[in-house]
């Protein structure tokens, strides 16, 4: 089984289904051309790697892909320059970071992907994750995201390892 998200109907589809998910807020672009901060999905063929979720708000999830629970100190490095470019890192840290403990809910459940990880190239981007809509429904900084409803059905069936194709 795969994930497939469709860019331009901004639409996740899955076992002969079709969801709603929201993309970058200036649309889509092949992987190798993306950039840190472009505000856009990188199109290509990724694979799922493990998941983070709030415990302070959600049980753990039902699912095959590992969860850990996410800490108040827990980031990811956005600055193409540090040896520690798009990876987990702890808070407090010296470079440009995205913190993941987060108040609006956006990262209450987050998937991370094979995107640029394997090694990272500087400047293709980071922090390009699987998570919850925004409560305003409002396009994301690159990431797929989708509203609890459908994350309830997808996540007892997504595992690591499972491909993704984002066109």
């Amino acid at each position: 089984m795969s994930l497939f998200i469709n860019t331009s109907q901004e639409t996740l589809k899955f076992d002969g289904k079709s969801y709603p998910c929201r993309i970058g807020r200036k649309g889509a672009i092949p992987v190798d051309k993306g950039r840190e901060g472009d505000e856009m999905t990188p199109m290509g063929q990724y694979v799922l790697r493990f998941g983070l979720y709030r415990a302070d708000r959600l049980p753990a999830p039902n699912s095959r892909l590992n969860f850990r629970p996410l800490r108040d100190d827990d980031g990811w490095c956005d600055a193409p320059d540090d040896p520690a470019y798009n990876r987990f890192i702890r808070l407090p840290y010296p470079a440009s970071h995205e913190r993941l403990w987060r108040e609006d809910g956006a990262y209450d459940l987050i998937i991370v992907m094979s995107h640029n990880d394997a090694p990272p190239v500087r400047g293709l981007g980071s922090a390009v994750f699987m998570h919850v809509t925004q409560p305003d429904d409002r396009k994301t900084l690159g990431c797929v995201a989708l509203d609890p409803e459908i994350w309830a059905r997808l996540l007892p069936h997504v595992y690591r390892g499972m491909p993704i194709h984002i066109t």
